[in-house]
């Protein structure tokens, strides 16, 4: 079945029991939980072709996390069983799930390196780095990031204080890698902003 969210609307709520797997044909969601203190944390984006909710799905608990839809968002909804039933006859399917979650497991435990070793410059430096692969737009020598992204959601996802994240940017800017606006960035020197993330 075929869904659609506004951007903003929630997709769906840490807590919730798992009652569809998506697979998002059209816009970008952010995938968020909230900290001891009640701060948003960002722990994922996924784009067009992305599989989401499976976690819940495959072991009938609760989810994990909430999605919010950060532009229209465009997806097909599966039963959990109807998706189960798709991977017990199709090993190929299940297979490249298996790397998919093989592949999400391998970026939490960078991240969780780069929380113990990396300043928060480091750790901007490394999410604009990513922004860039998955969703940058190259325009000669600079990227522009097409993903509507807030400092507030950049520091989430920085597991950073806005202050900080705030700060490092100003900082790119001064030294002319970046251009900020709202909800968009720029990378006008991509290979100074690798040098920085390591």
């Amino acid at each position: 079945m075929r869904r659609s969210f506004a951007r903003g609307q929630a997709i769906c709520h840490a807590g919730q029991l798992a009652d569809r797997v998506l697979i998002l044909r059209a816009g970008r969601v952010k995938v968020i939980a909230p900290s001891a203190s009640g701060r948003e944390i960002v722990l994922a984006f996924h784009g067009p072709g992305e599989l989401v909710g499976e976690l819940a799905a495959l072991d009938g608990g609760v989810r994990s996390a909430s999605m919010v839809a950060l532009e229209p968002v465009d997806v097909l909804a599966l039963a959990p069983e109807e998706f189960r039933a798709f991977l017990d006859i199709h090993p190929a399917g299940a297979l490249a799930l298996v790397r998919t979650l093989g592949r999400r497991l391998r970026d939490a435990d960078a991240r969780l390196m780069e929380f113990a070793t990396v300043d928060t410059l480091g750790r901007v430096a490394i999410r604009l780095v990513e922004l860039c692969d998955r969703f940058g737009e190259a325009d000669g020598q600079r990227i522009d990031v097409a993903l509507p992204l807030s400092q507030e959601e950049l520091a989430g996802w920085t597991c950073a204080s806005l202050e900080s994240v705030a700060r490092a940017l100003q900082t790119m800017r001064s030294l002319g890698w970046i251009e900020t606006r709202r909800r968009a960035i720029r990378v006008l020197d991509v290979a100074a902003v690798r040098r920085a993330a390591g």
